[in-house]
């Protein structure tokens, strides 16, 4: 698995608990989960699945399969907190 907030290459099994050993972020999160898809209802490709309103955090999630989201945090996390990179990813 590669963590969503570093990139770093995380061999082993993930439980609730695993954290990066490279940032301490979550690997148990949405970020992680080949289900995440931005836009979707809750975030979320997989339909039956509850509302987890911090995506960065472990949750309890039954469907959370592991994925490679990686990508996530350059393209979302940053804009979030720098309207000025928003507006320039948007318009160049």
């Amino acid at each position: 698995m590669i963590c969503w907030n570093c990139g770093n290459v995380f061999e082993g099994e993930v439980h609730r608990t695993t954290e990066c050993p490279s940032c301490k972020k979550d690997l148990h999160s949405c970020y992680n989960c080949r289900f995440f898809s931005e836009g979707s209802h809750y975030d979320c490709s997989e339909s039956s699945a509850d509302l987890v309103s911090d995506k960065e955090r472990a949750n309890f999630c039954d469907y959370f399969k592991e994925g490679n989201n990686s990508k996530h945090k350059s393209s979302g996390s940053a804009s979030k907190n720098d309207p000025k990179a928003a507006f320039d990813a948007l318009f160049g």
